[in-house]
Formats: C-alpha cells, sequence, structure tokens
C-alpha cells in the first residue's frame, strides 16, 4: 500500500549480511490509519458475500501458492535464512490452509435446538467480527500469517497485516496473491515496520481483533490493551518444549527427533525442542551420540542443497544467544558442542551460530526455564517417568512437549499429564499439520486455537436468533411452567 512519507528500512539477508533483499516502507500511524479505513469500508461488502463465493477466491489463491511454490521458497530463504527444503514445507503450510479454509467457507455451520416455548424455533449463526489486526513473527513468514489471515477472510472479515520487519518481502508476495486471486481492493492490506506501527494497530478503535504471533512480552502487552479496550485478541506466544526420551524407547529415531526438533529452523521455532529429558539408563550413551551427529550437521546458506542448519535472524538476536551461552556457563553449566566457537569461511558473512548442547543442566539454571529461540539444546536428567514429566513441567510455557517411549502406558500417562497443548508420541516437539488444532496453555497463549476448525472460532461472534410464529407473546421462563 502506498505510504504517507519516505521513510524506510532495509532486508537484509541474514546468510550475507552484505547482500541487501530491499528497502521497505516504515509505515506511520497515518499509513495505520488509512490501511484500517480501507478495511473498515470493504467489509461491508465482503461480509455480505456468500461464504463459498469467498471460498472461491481462497481456493484460487492456494492454486497460486502452488504455482509459485519453488519460487516463494527461495525468496523466502533468502529473506529469514532457513535451507529451501524447510521453506518449501512453509509454502505447503499455506498451500494446506487454503484450501482447507475454502471448504470451510461451506461448514460455518450454526446451530438449531428446540424451544421452551410452543411454535417458537430457536437459531444461531455465526458472524464475521470485522477488521482483524494481524502481527505475526519472521521465523514462519508464510505459514503462520496463512493460519491467521485465510481463516479471518473465510469468516467474512477484513483484515490489515503487519509482518515482522525481519520478512517484508514474504508479506508482499502474500498481497500479491491474494490480488491475483481475485481479492476486492481494501480487504487485505498491509503495513510495515516496527513495533510503532503494530502498536497504531492494536490501539485503532476500528480494529475488532487482534491475532498476534510473537513474544510473550510483547503478546501480554497487547492483551492489556486489548483488555481495556474491549477487543478480542489471540495470542501464540513462546515456548520452552521439552523432549523426553525413555530408558525403553526407539533411541535411534529418538536422536533424529531431537536433532530436528532443536536445530531445525537453527531452533528458532516457538515449539522448536529446547530441552532435552533423559531416562538415567541411557543419559551418557545418548549424550555421545548426539553429540557425534550434531557435530556433523553442516551450517550454511539455505539456497545451497547441501545446507542442513541456516543462520539466526539478525544480529541482535545473535547477541541474545551468546547472553545465554553465557549465563549458562557463568550458572555452571557443562557445554559440550558449541558455545561461540569461531564461524569461518563464507559463514562469517551471516548471523550463524553453531549447534550448542549443555548437559546436566538443572531447574534452577536459566536456560532451562528461559526461551532462547537459537540453536542451543539443554538436557537434564530424569529418574523416572514421573520425574521426566514433573521436569516437563516445571516451566512458564506449555506450547510443544514429546515422549518417545515403547511403553503405551507411559505414552498415555504423558499425554494425560504433560502441561502443554501439543503432545507427540514418538515424535519431535515440532511437526503441526493444518488441519488441527495449534496453541498452547500457560505462558504460551490465551486460549485460543489456531489451525483446523478451532481457527474460525476467534474469527467469528455467535449471533442467536429466536423465532416466534405463535401470534402471542410468550415470555420465557415465566408462561411456560
Amino acid at each position: 500500500m502506498p505510504t504517507s512519507h519516505e521513510l524506510t528500512f532495509e532486508n537484509i539477508n541474514p546468510a550475507d549480511r552484505d547482500d541487501i533483499i530491499g528497502t521497505f516502507p516504515l509505515s506511520s500511524i497515518d499509513d495505520v490509519n488509512l490501511a484500517v479505513s480501507s478495511a473498515k469500508q470493504a467489509y461491508v461488502t465482503w461480509s455480505k458475500m456468500p461464504a463459498p463465493k469467498r471460498g472461491d477466491i481462497l481456493r484460487k489463491a492456494g492454486d497460486i501458492f502452488t504455482r509459485r511454490k519453488d519460487e516463494l521458497a527461495r525468496i523466502m530463504t533468502r529473506e529469514m535464512g532457513k535451507p529451501v527444503f524447510e521453506t518449501l514445507g512453509d509454502i505447503q503450510e499455506a498451500i494446506d490452509t487454503a484450501y482447507y479454509a475454502a471448504t470451510e467457507t461451506r461448514r460455518l455451520f450454526g446451530y438449531t435446538a428446540p424451544s421452551e416455548m410452543e411454535n417458537k424455533m430457536n437459531l444461531s449463526f455465526r458472524t464475521p467480527i470485522g477488521v482483524c489486526g494481524i502481527i505475526t513473527a519472521w521465523n514462519f513468514p508464510i505459514a503462520v500469517p496463512s493460519w491467521k489471515i485465510l481463516p479471518a477472510l473465510a469468516c467474512g472479515n477484513t483484515v490489515v497485516f503487519k509482518p515482522s520487519e525481519d520478512s517484508p518481502h514474504s508479506a508482499q508476495i502474500f498481497a500479491e496473491i491474494l490480488e491475483e486471486a481475485g481479492i476486492p481492493k481494501g480487504v487485505f492490506n498491509v503495513i510495515y515496520g516496527d513495533g510503532l506501527a503494530g502498536s497504531a494497530l492494536v490501539e485503532h478503535p476500528d480494529v475488532k481483533l487482534i491475532g498476534f504471533t510473537g513474544s510473550t512480552i510483547t503478546g501480554k502487552k497487547i492483551a492489556e490493551r486489548c483488555g481495556a479496550m474491549n477487543k478480542r485478541c489471540s495470542l501464540e506466544m513462546g515456548g520452552k518444549n521439552a523432549q523426553i526420551v525413555m530408558a525403553d524407547a526407539n533411541l535411534d529415531l529418538a536422536l533424529d527427533g531431537v536433532l530436528w526438533g532443536a536445530f531445525g529452523t537453527a531452533g528458532q521455532r516457538c515449539t522448536a525442542t529446547s530441552r532435552l529429558i533423559l531416562q538415567a539408563d541411557i543419559y551418557d550413551q545418548f549424550i555421545n551420540d548426539l553429540i557425534t551427529k550434531a557435530t556433523n550437521i553442516k551450517l550454511g546458506n539455505g539456497l545451497n542443497e547441501s545446507t542442513q542448519m541456516g543462520p539466526v535472524i539478525n544480529t541482535k538476536q545473535l547477541d541474545k544467544i551468546k547472553g545465554y551461552v553465557k549465563i549458562a556457563r557463568e550458572e555452571g553449566g557443562i557445554c559440550v558442542l558449541g558455545g561461540d566457537e569461531e564461524i569461518s569461511g563464507e559463514c562469517a558473512k551471516g548471523n550463524f551460530y553453531k549447534p550448542t548442547i549443555f548437559i546436566d543442566v538443572t531447574e534452577d539454571m536459566t536456560i532451562f526455564k528461559e526461551e532462547i529461540f537459537g540453536p542451543v539444546l539443554s538436557v537434564s536428567k530424569a529418574t523416572s517417568l514421573e520425574h521426566a514429566i514433573e521436569l516437563a513441567n516445571n516451566c512458564e510455557y506449555g506450547l510443544s512437549s514429546s515422549i518417545f517411549t515403547g511403553n503405551v502406558d507411559a505414552a498415555f500417562r504423558a499425554i494425560r499429564d504433560i502441561e502443554a497443548g501439543i503432545t507427540y508420541i514418538n515424535a519431535p516437539t515440532i511437526g503441526a499439520e493444518a488441519h488441527m488444532p495449534f496453541g498452547g496453555i500457560k505462558g504460551t497463549g490465551n486460549g485460543h486455537r489456531e489451525g483446523g476448525w478451532t481457527a474460525f472460532e476467534i474469527f467469528t461472534e455467535w449471533k442467536t436468533v429466536y423465532v416466534d410464529y405463535s401470534g402471542s407473546l410468550q415470555r420465557a421462563q415465566i408462561d411456560n411452567y
């Protein structure tokens, strides 16, 4: 969208700080107001369009995402760093979500119920809410916005989208695809920039809902403001996810699981495996095998086919990771791999950090408790299943969790007792599917679930309707008993 001024910011390739991807507008409060006004006007007609017709447009968007999948994957890799095989999966989530949301426009079911009165009918309907402000992080610059934007549009809402300043190009492509698919003018709007634009979006009185993915600190501030303004908000915040490995598990599978969970996307997922809890009987051997395999992870530019792990997103995050590693050492953590090792060659031009493992991590250590958002894994020892679950639950977050075990009883006890919105059995803490609810408890979220059918609960209101065809005044709870 056009901006009212000429302030801009640079989008930098995290794998090569000399590679400037582009210059994007730093949206002002005036720009936010313009975008919201445009969305408000478009809502009048978009909300009245038959839902299946809206679904036709989303289906076309899915087709375009499919056609441009390889191209977009490379654009995303250059912008945020993760290897192309990962960004291909990011696009596939958007494709899956587009087709799912399109079909759900024919299933925005209400309920009918019998009345307690004669000659009276009780109905209920889902209705759109209005202008939705969507604010997302950079690590899944197409997938995560699709989880929010596409269901919001399917329900008849209009959207003002503020992507992270670290992934503006992907947001621009998202807008291009929706425009090509036939989204009417004003239904979908993009603003760019930093927290100023995001705050203006939250504060705008015509924005009726905020959908946010990002840090817990920011999410709590958004919740406070939305509460004060009586507007709905859906929050997807931090995680400190644990993978438990019991002695009876398939240990090779568990090893592959933690490598993918901890170091996929360079650990920059809210669902990343940042804590590994090993039963004492296998503790030493599993750590030795883990070190051997993690040592061989190939770092590099994600556009290279041989790369297994890309950079972290920016120098600020790189410094944050180094700070946590320093704290871990000061608190007695034993670093057995990585940890500020020198980066050489081509990787020296980017924000690379080697896979890092701390062992004998105890519950009082900072790296056991706080989200790092980088390739740093803490390993702790458990004496039993109950102890392992206790360690997993000793955390302010509750997003994802995992247990590897060959014992079905242990698996179901973990499902019951682990405090998290997601639990994987014999799989890592990452791997959510687009048609299932996604979200967490405790410090991770505020009760909503993205993905699947539950996303449509976020973006609709219920309207209850009573139809009395008795021809007389019937007073509920008074005249019928």
